[in-house]
């Protein structure tokens, strides 16, 4: 990454067919392979940017949120490196590096702006107020919002990740055909929660296969993702309405779903609001993402030391 814009290289090693075996990520195999691959994938990283570790001013690593066991090995094998080639070292927050996706895709965006971040483990809404401020004003009381996708997906027979099938199934259905569940929280605004909807749509499928009958699963996926999108796209615009907010982004792994992309663009466009959205290769969790939040951190002054520690929390 250089300047936190312009991404010289960026390598990603996908286990997604080996934990399509299982319907969902294994904690224990997916730390595994992260330490089989990570010394190749940096490698092959340099290489591809064209320079040695003599070119390079900092390292940046996301040591949390996530699965504790894949951020140790990427914090340790970090540190090495910091130590061994005598570069500094920047901790990075997984939440925050989904947001600075969007500065590899839009060269205009700048703080502040209200951000909608979407992904398997995380729905938060976020006031960008600086690169390196961030205040969260919502997050999920319960399930993600990839969670309930995937899980849903899941429970309708569709291959892991459910959440990319479940969306494209869903471009064929009908999303009037179910009435579901807008779950809100009380006293809480901008707070989510999906888990009875998700609880929703599994029971009408095991009720329907105790009956003996079958779902029209394009509708089902339509219904179904018209709730979970209703319930992003309501507590957004209130926050952004609330907040004053003038520029509207989204960021995570859920921000590729369609229905959202169509219709944050609609309102935003309809409130006058500028829209920001990531490129689709940048939704997903990779390694440049976590360079350019490295870069606006190192520009800061947020450097860590060789006792920084994976965290699986927020």
């Amino acid at each position: 990454m250089e300047d936190g814009r312009d991404v010289r290289s960026s390598v990603v090693a996908s286990q997604v067919e080996e934990h399509r075996l299982y319907g969902g990520v294994v904690p224990e195999i997916a730390s595994r392979r992260h330490a089989e691959a990570i010394c190749g994938v940096v490698r092959e990283a340099l290489e591809q940017a064209a320079c040695t570790l003599e070119d390079i001013d900092a390292v940046a690593v996301t040591s949390s949120p996530g699965l504790i066991g894949a951020l140790l090995v990427g914090v340790n094998f970090a540190k090495g490196l910091s130590l061994s080639a005598g570069l500094p070292l920047v901790a990075v927050n997984h939440l925050w590096a989904h947001i600075a996706a969007n500065y590899l895709t839009e060269p205009a965006l700048e703080p502040p702006f209200l951000c909608l971040v979407v992904s398997g483990g995380h729905t938060h809404l976020a006031h960008v107020q600086d690169y390196t401020r961030m205040e969260v004003l919502g997050r999920t009381r319960d399930d993600a919002a990839g969670e309930a996708f995937d899980k849903a997906a899941r429970a309708m027979g569709l291959p892991y990740p459910g959440g990319v099938f479940l969306d494209e199934l869903a471009e064929r259905g009908d999303e009037t055909a179910f009435r579901l569940p807008h779950p809100s929280v009380e006293g809480a605004p901008y707070d989510f929660s999906f888990s009875g909807l998700k609880t929703a749509v599994i029971n009408l499928l095991h009720n329907a296969a105790q009956k003996g009958t079958e779902l029209p699963r394009e509708d089902l996926a339509a219904s179904y993702r018209k709730a979970v999108v209703d319930c992003l796209v309501r507590n957004t615009v209130r926050a952004a309405q609330e907040t004053g907010a003038k520029r509207l982004v989204i960021a995570g792994g859920v921000s590729a779903n369609r229905l959202l992309r169509r219709r944050l663009e609609e309102e935003a466009a309809a409130h006058g609001w500028a829209f920001f959205r990531p490129a689709l290769a940048y939704c997903g969790d990779n390694a440049a993402m976590v360079a350019a939040q490295g870069f606006y951190e190192a520009q800061a002054g947020h450097f860590a030391g060789l006792t920084l520690n994976a965290s699986p929390s927020f």
